[in-house]
């Protein structure tokens, strides 16, 4: 079944097209669903992933979130989501950079130019404060460049981060569902027993982090993660202790038939796994 990952700015029409694309091709479509239990796992409010995630936060809210934890387990929640095998749009989360070598995900990326988009967003929330819609945009964009920066070491407006990107200045939101549409029915983006073993090695390494994360004794293990057919790999360089705990919870994950660990510096497994 079709994965279709979704970026889009802030009044570009991205959530019309995500839309459309459900209702066209019979797809859930996700984004709020992964707040509740991101919210769970990090033991803080609903409104707090929210705010984090649109660039809303205030300066205390940001300067004491755990932006570790919430790329770990939002990559965990989006990998479950796509192994659900019921195909899926995904809204945001990074999953147009987390599905990227997924070979049947289709990633996408709707844009327009600010001036379009600030008119946009001036008409649908009925105002005309300039200034506010202004710095609403500003912030969810500024928001969006540094979570990219930080998790995936990119710029997130760079078009070969992509397989699509729809300008809706010139390009309706009909003709972005189409041309979507007719990707999802190419051979070039069929599902396979190959790309399925390709989302399954990224699910279960996804796993294995958020699982090393969630327990007080490894959430400060310094850890790369790799997996191949219920084979995990670690990289880093761990005491004893550590060591044994790290190994006790990733044997405890589903999934992982056996497990290795090669000592490396931090700094150059971390490099190797991305």
């Amino acid at each position: 079944m079709p994965i279709i990952a979704i970026t889009r700015e802030m009044g570009s029409l991205g959530k019309d097209v995500a839309s459309g694309l459900g209702q066209n091709l019979g797809l859930p479509i996700f984004y709020h669903e992964v707040v509740e239990p991101l919210a769970d796992r990090m033991r803080v409010r609903k409104s707090h992933v929210i705010r984090l995630i649109d660039g809303t936060a205030g300066l205390l809210e940001r300067l004491t979130a755990d932006k570790t934890s919430l790329a770990i387990f939002s990559a965990d929640e989006i990998f479950d989501l796509a192994m659900q095998g019921q195909g899926a749009v995904v809204r945001g989360w990074g999953a147009t950079h987390l599905l990227r070598d997924v070979p049947h995900a289709i990633c996408v990326r709707v844009c327009a130019p600010l001036a379009l988009r600030k008119r946009r967003m001036m008409e649908r929330l009925n105002t005309d404060d300039d200034a506010a819609v202004s710095v609403e945009i500003h912030c969810n964009d500024e928001s969006h460049t540094a979570i990219m920066r930080r998790n995936f070491g990119l710029q997130w407006t760079d078009p070969e981060n992509y397989d699509v990107v729809f300008n809706t200045e010139r390009v309706s939101v009909d003709e972005c569902i189409d041309e979507v549409t007719r990707l999802v029915k190419s051979d070039a983006f069929a599902e396979t027993p190959q790309s399925r073993r390709q989302l399954a090695d990224l699910a279960l390494a996804a796993r294995v982090r958020a699982a090393l994360r969630l327990s007080p004794l490894t959430r400060d293990a310094k850890v790369a993660v790799t997996a191949s057919e219920g084979q995990v790999t670690l990289a880093g360089e761990l005491g004893t202790d550590m060591l044994l705990a790290v190994a006790e919870v990733v044997d405890a994950v589903p999934g992982v038939e056996d497990f290795k660990y090669h000592s490396r510096p931090a700094e150059e497994a971390q490099a190797a796994a991305n």
